[in-house]
């Protein structure tokens, strides 16, 4: 049913090999200013994507798109459109003994197909990474977000066409759940698919995909506050990991509190009160806290608490007796996406991060910088948790292989 529009982008790949340097930044910059041109009706799209949704839906915030967010796109698009494109880079290089030349050139994945959710944004990072990266791509987003990502590919597309690039190298296909398990069984148009969203979508896309798949997974986030912790310190690191945006899987979901420290969590997580976040406290945290947090806000935790991405204003507090309980419990609980040590303490810093299995370990910081725009990647087409391939923010580099080139002059082989 859908294989025209995966036969259209597998033909219009073929064109991004002749695509320039100075033309895929051009196409962005451009992109960059009609965004902000075509605001109104932008944002009146995703009007009619939030108007179907409740505001107090997790994914709502996610989905929300606003003058300041737009900007911040078209921001980010300038950022990608300046950065080197990683393609025809030479990997390594030698000369055999024979005489053959060999080269190691990175080159494009070719079709990239992204099942992703409520966010609209990532219809735009895409493009963008794809583009610079010479990767063509279809995008496979949910029906929450349908208006808004039919406009913004309106916008693409006519940027493309006022370019006189191929408009098909992006593909959006229909919000409709036989769209979706069509591209999981994509064989011999797309070469590899990234979910992202939720943890059950990337299981269901892990578990039925026939083509190479890069999870970029769930975020379970961990801070863990040491004995040996600066106050200050972990006050704003704390609060700013919590509530920043706690729709997005960098926002902390479980405070690791060491026992010798918990006269200071009261401290720690005063400022959360005015932000209406509720705590799921274990028997020496809500002990410590009772009275001293605001009773609506405060709940006794249950194990269904910890190992939990909330995507709310919600929080665990995890008291351990010692540092190796406090490793434990992240690797029991951890996703594995972005986790952090607040301590003075180098020994305690180093174990941390040598023994946190995470795509990103931080310390004395707060794990909000997990972005691909953070790391000065321009954008990110997701975070990958996995060990193949690709870990952490995914951008240009990381959408690309490479081939080998062999040079001879009449050479054959014995």
């Amino acid at each position: 049913m859908y294989e025209n529009y995966f036969q259209k982008v597998k033909d219009a790949a073929r064109s991004m090999a002749t695509l320039g340097d100075k033309e895929s930044e051009a196409i962005l910059l451009s992109l960059s200013k009609a965004l902000l041109v075509e605001e109104t009706n932008i944002l009146n799209a995703n009007k009619q994507d939030l108007d179907r949704m409740d505001p107090n839906d997790p994914r709502y915030d996610r989905l929300k798109l606003t003058s300041e967010r737009l900007e911040n796109i078209a921001s980010d698009l300038e950022s990608v459109a300046k950065l080197p494109v990683p393609v025809g880079e030479v990997l390594e290089e030698k000369l055999l003994p024979n005489g053959l030349k060999l080269e190691k050139k990175r080159v494009p994945l070719g079709v990239i197909g992204i099942i992703y959710e409520s966010r609209p944004n990532v219809t735009v990072d895409v493009f963008a990474l794809c583009l610079r990266s010479g990767n063509a791509c279809v995008l496979k987003g949910g029906s929450d977000a349908e208006y808004s990502n039919l406009e913004l590919v309106k916008v693409i597309h006519n940027v493309l066409r006022d370019h006189g690039v191929n408009p098909d190298i992006l593909q959006l296909l229909p919000a409709d759940r036989k769209a979706t398990e069509e591209l999981l069984k994509a064989d011999g148009f797309v070469d590899v698919l990234i979910p992202r969203g939720s943890q059950g979508l990337i299981n269901h896309v892990r578990e039925n995909a026939s083509i190479p798949v890069i999870e970029t997974g769930a975020g379970i986030v961990h801070t863990y506050f040491d004995e040996f912790a600066d106050l200050n310190i972990g006050q704003k690191v704390i609060f700013n990991a919590k509530t920043r945006r706690v729709s997005v899987c960098n926002a902390l979901d479980c405070l690791v509190l060491h026992k010798s420290r918990l006269n200071d969590l009261p401290v720690l997580v005063h400022s959360m009160a005015k932000e209406n976040v509720e705590i799921f406290a274990d028997e020496l945290s809500y002990k410590k806290l009772e009275g001293l947090y605001p009773d609506a806000l405060l709940k006794k935790a249950t194990e269904e608490d910890f190992g939990t991405e909330f995507l709310s204003y919600k929080m665990s507090i995890k008291t351990v007796d010692k540092f190796d309980d406090a490793l434990d419990h992240v690797y029991k609980f951890s996703s594995k996406h972005s986790e952090a040590i607040i301590s003075q303490d180098e020994g305690r810093i180093q174990r941390y991060l040598n023994e946190v299995d995470a795509a990103v370990v931080y310390v004395n910081t707060s794990t909000a910088f997990t972005d691909g725009a953070q790391f000065g990647l321009g954008a990110e087409i997701g975070i990958s948790t996995q060990k193949l391939h690709a870990r952490g923010p995914m951008a240009l580099k990381e959408l690309t292989s490479y081939k080998w080139i062999v040079r001879g002059e009449g050479h054959i082989r014995d």
